[in-house]
């Protein structure tokens, strides 16, 4: 796999438009990290790392509206590719969404949200947008 950060996008992408209550995810450090902030922001409703196995797997249970069964998630933005890299500065920390989304960063102080990064005074890779 060329880009397992993609790969984690496009399966909670498609498990939202299959209707999925749970979706299962390879696990990685990165992922994990994602996993946490997504669940810290209110994005899904719960996760868990299954590490028993070699390589292990995240469990991921997706958050919809009760009334309209739309997802929380609108919008996975894969930004910074291995074929293209997107670095930031401190000071050029994009909003997503006026503020209302969340850009995920890998900085030196970890991989942290564009709000934190801004509080940090950190930049970095920026990674995806969701909103």
């Amino acid at each position: 796999m060329t880009d397992p950060i993609a790969d984690y996008l496009t399966r909670i992408r498609n498990a939202q438009k299959a209707g999925h209550r749970v979706v299962e995810i390879p696990s990685s450090g990165l992922k994990k990290e994602m996993t946490k902030i997504l669940f810290d922001k209110g994005y899904i409703l719960n996760y868990k790392f299954e590490d028993d196995r070699p390589g292990g797997n995240i469990k991921i249970a997706l958050k919809y509206d009760r009334k309209t069964m739309t997802p929380a998630i609108t919008q996975l933005k894969r930004v910074s590719t291995p074929g293209l890299r997107k670095y930031v500065g401190s000071t050029e920390i994009p909003r997503v969404l006026n503020g209302m989304g969340i850009a995920i960063l890998s900085t030196s102080k970890g991989v942290i949200t564009d709000k934190e990064a801004k509080e940090l005074n950190v930049g970095g890779e920026v990674l995806c947008y969701v909103y």
